[in-house]
């Protein structure tokens, strides 16, 4: 199945995040904070958005940072992934 966003909008999974400080402990999961790195899966066509021109910044394949509560989460085919704004996005990561 192929999820296609409309609008501004992005699809991202969020990058797993390690599981152990760097002191070496172990965090339990109700303990994690939010991970705020993910990938871009999909992006929508961009346009005319709310009156305004959206041109759409991201691609495929960006390593992108996010406020911690930003967009909704859905779950198909038991992944999960994060359909946003493009503006929820904070910054684009580079290598």
């Amino acid at each position: 199945m192929n999820i296609k966003p409309l609008g501004d909008r992005v699809v991202i999974k969020m990058v797993e995040t390690e599981e152990t400080t760097k002191s070496g402990l172990i965090l339990a999961s109700s303990a994690k904070e939010k991970p705020q790195v993910a990938e871009v899966v999909a992006v929508g066509p961009g346009g005319m958005v709310d009156g305004k021109e959206v041109v759409m910044e991201l691609k495929v394949g960006d390593r992108v940072l996010l406020s911690k509560y930003a967009g909704t989460e859905v779950k198909l085919e038991n992944q999960e992934y994060t359909i946003l704004r493009q503006s929820d996005v904070l910054a684009k990561i580079e290598d």
